[in-house]
C-alpha cells in the first residue's frame, strides 16, 4: 500500500492507501476487455462515424472514474469521512453510469440488441422507468438510515453490497434516458422530465436533510477519529450539501442534454417527412402513365 503522511492540526492523519480490491480490478478489466475489441473491430469495419473516439475516450474515463471510486484513496476515505463517502456514492451512482452507457452506440451494441430487448420483455415491470426510479430514491434513502449506514461501514461484505446496488440501481435508472436502442418513454417529451425532477428532487431532499440535521446521525463517524480538521457535523453537513449539489447539477445537465436530443430527434423526423412527402409529390406528378 501507499500511503502519503497528511498532518491536520488537531486532527488524524488519513490513511491515504490504495485498496487494489481484486473484484474490481477483475470488473474493470472484463469490462475494457469487451469494448476496447469491439470498438475497433466496428471502427475498422463500419468507419470512425460508426465508433468515434469520443465514445472510446467515454468509456475509458467511466473505467477510471470506477477505479477512483473503488480502488483508489477515496475509498479509503470513505471509511473516515462521510462527505468521501459521498463522493463515493455520487462516482457510482450518476457519474460512472452516465459515461459508460454514453459510450454505448446502436452498432456497438449490435449482437447483444435483440437479447437485450427480450431480457426487458421478459423483466415486463421491473424494466419499467417508474421501477428504475423508485429504486434509485428508494436505495438512496434506505442506506442512508443509520442503522444500515453504520453497519455498511463496519462490515465489509455488507459495504461491498451496498457498492453493488448503488452502482446497478444507477446504470438501470441512467439505461432508462440515455440507451441508445430505444426511448424507454412513451408519453411524450414529459416522461423524460418527470422521471427526472421526481427523482433528483426526492434525493435532493435528503440531501438537504442530512445538510440541516442539528446532530451527526451515525455513530460510526462519531467514534472515529476526525481528519482534516472537521468534527462529525461539519463532516454531515459537508456530505449533504455534495449531495444536494450534485443531484441539481445533474438533473440540469441531464435536461439539458435530453431537450438538445429531443430537438435534433424532432428535426430528423421533419426531414423524413419532407423526403416522404416530396417522393410522394414526384410520383404523383409523373402520372401512371409515365411508370
Amino acid at each position: 500500500m501507499f500511503v502519503t503522511p497528511l498532518r491536520i492540526f488537531g486532527s488524524a492523519t488519513p490513511d491515504l492507501s490504495w485498496t487494489f480490491e481484486p473484484g474490481v480490478l477483475v470488473l474493470i478489466t472484463g469490462a475494457l476487455l469487451l469494448y476496447v475489441p469491439r470498438w475497433r473491430r466496428v471502427r475498422a469495419s463500419a468507419g470512425a462515424d460508426a465508433a468515434p473516439r469520443g465514445k472510446l475516450v467515454l468509456a475509458l474515463s467511466a473505467a477510471a472514474l470506477l477505479a477512483a471510486a473503488l480502488v483508489s484513496p477515496i475509498d479509503r476515505l470513505a471509511e473516515q469521512s462521510f462527505a468521501f463517502h459521498m463522493i463515493q456514492h455520487v462516482l457510482l451512482l450518476d457519474v460512472v453510469p452516465v459515461l459508460w452507457i454514453l459510450s454505448l452506440t446502436k452498432i456497438l451494441l449490435r449482437p447483444l440488441t435483440r437479447r437485450l430487448m427480450t431480457l426487458e420483455r421478459a423483466a415486463g415491470p421491473l424494466a419499467h422507468p417508474a421501477f428504475a426510479a423508485a429504486l434509485y430514491v428508494g436505495m438512496m434513502w434506505l442506506w442512508h438510515l443509520p442503522a444500515l449506514y453504520n453497519q455498511a461501514l463496519r462490515s465489509p461484505p455488507v459495504h461491498v453490497m451496498e457498492h453493488v446496488v448503488f452502482l446497478s440501481a444507477g446504470l438501470l435508472y441512467w439505461w432508462q434516458l440515455l440507451s441508445p436502442i430505444r426511448s424507454r418513454f412513451h408519453s411524450g417529451a414529459m416522461g423524460p422530465v418527470v422521471y427526472m425532477l421526481s427523482t433528483k428532487l426526492a434525493v435532493g431532499i435528503l440531501g438537504l436533510g442530512l445538510t440541516f440535521t442539528p446532530r451527526p446521525l451515525y455513530d460510526y463517524y462519531q467514534q472515529r477519529e476526525q481528519i482534516l480538521g472537521l468534527t462529525a457535523g461539519n463532516d454531515q453537513e459537508i456530505a449533504g450539501a455534495i449531495m444536494a449539489l450534485e443531484q441539481s447539477l445533474v438533473m440540469g445537465l441531464a435536461l439539458v442534454f435530453l431537450f438538445t436530443r429531443a430537438l435534433a430527434q424532432s428535426e430528423r423526423e421533419d426531414r423524413r417527412r419532407e423526403r416522404l412527402e416530396d417522393a410522394a409529390l414526384a410520383r404523383a406528378e409523373s402520372g401512371p402513365g409515365d411508370s
